[in-house]
């Protein structure tokens, strides 16, 4: 009886883990930010109102910059994202009657939290630096990138542990969980695992709007996914996404990044750096493809079914994507 009992819960589980369910949760996903940037954007609009006073358009602009560029406001942009992943994934799985459980499972072998050290050297140092080369690609359109200094609240003395809570700690739990959670489990049931790795990774990437991160986030978001499938685990994830972010945050707090947010390093410290992060991230890549946890084969109709369920998301966050790209905030 227990084991027709588990069988049956693995079932209805499973039926819940489809692509139809990843695209609507990341729909849904867009929905709720599009909801909280425009509310958002009302509220800046009229505290930049109240600042600027009886003023012409020039003003008005300059107040709404003088808003933006307030801790304040930083913090605020960065809680929301675990706010509206919070309210999405509570959706997703009530809706479907999935367990936290099945979308945060957390087994694996030690070993893959040593391919997830490898894997984040080598794409924070290596790979990191194909963004430049995007960048220079998107200003011919008229791209301005935002200053690495825009990104971050003060970090200077105590400071800098409320900005590991907000940068580092909880992207890395929430983003996890909805990515390598809920629609990695969902896209790989639909449509198999290397197809959910390379959706996952570009869903990734494009909810975070950035012109600039776009090469290094769907990369990052692919890895993030492929040491997911292969563990069986999401923790290992979350180690990647935290280490990276801290590391950030920490780089950032030492002023060692450049106006370009590129690291400032000796060119024998790069060079030696470069060489060994690129064997690093190659290294754990090579890993995981020998490794021999089974994969999962993509089901007729599966990638089709995301897409159809995922295009409001795609729809919005591009137009997003596209109105950053040409400078219009």
């Amino acid at each position: 009886m227990e084991n027709n009992s588990n069988s049956s819960d693995m079932q209805t589980v499973n039926a819940g883990f489809n692509s139809k369910t990843g695209g609507i949760s990341f729909s849904l996903l867009a929905i709720i930010y599009c909801i909280f940037t425009v509310a958002a954007s009302v509220v800046t609009a009229i505290i930049a109102k109240s600042i600027m006073g009886k003023y012409g358009y020039t003003e008005f602009t300059e107040a709404v910059k003088h808003v933006q560029e307030t801790d304040a406001f930083v913090y605020v942009s960065y809680l929301l994202t675990p706010i509206m992943i919070a309210l999405c994934v509570l959706f997703t799985l009530k809706r479907n009657g999935i367990s936290f459980g099945a979308v945060f499972p957390v087994k694996c072998k030690p070993k893959y939290y040593l391919i997830a050290v490898l894997f984040i050297f080598g794409l924070l140092f290596s790979v990191s630096y194909v963004n430049g080369l995007s960048l220079e690609f998107f200003k011919l359109f008229g791209y301005k990138p935002r200053e690495s200094s825009s990104y971050f609240p003060d970090t200077s003395g105590g400071l800098i542990v409320p900005v590991f809570i907000v940068i580092a700690i909880l992207p890395a739990f929430f983003e996890e969980l909805m990515f390598r959670g809920v629609l990695l489990n969902c896209c790989e049931n639909g449509m198999g695992s290397i197809r959910a790795i390379l959706v996952t990774g570009f869903c990734f990437s494009l909810f975070h709007t950035s012109p600039e991160q776009t090469v290094y986030q769907f990369i990052a978001g692919c890895a993030f996914a492929f040491i997911a499938v292969r563990s069986g685990s999401v923790l290992p994830s979350v180690l990647m996404h935290f280490i990276n972010n801290a590391l950030i945050v920490i780089f950032s707090a030492c002023n060692l990044f450049d106006a370009a947010g590129n690291l400032i390093m000796p060119n024998t410290a790069f060079i030696i750096v470069t060489v060994l992060s690129s064997l690093s991230f190659v290294g754990a890549v090579v890993w995981l493809i020998l490794d021999k946890t089974s994969i999962k084969k993509c089901e007729k109709g599966g990638v089709k079914a995301f897409f159809l369920y995922a295009s409001v998301a795609i729809g919005a966050l591009g137009l997003i994507w596209i109105l950053l790209l040409f400078g219009v905030n």
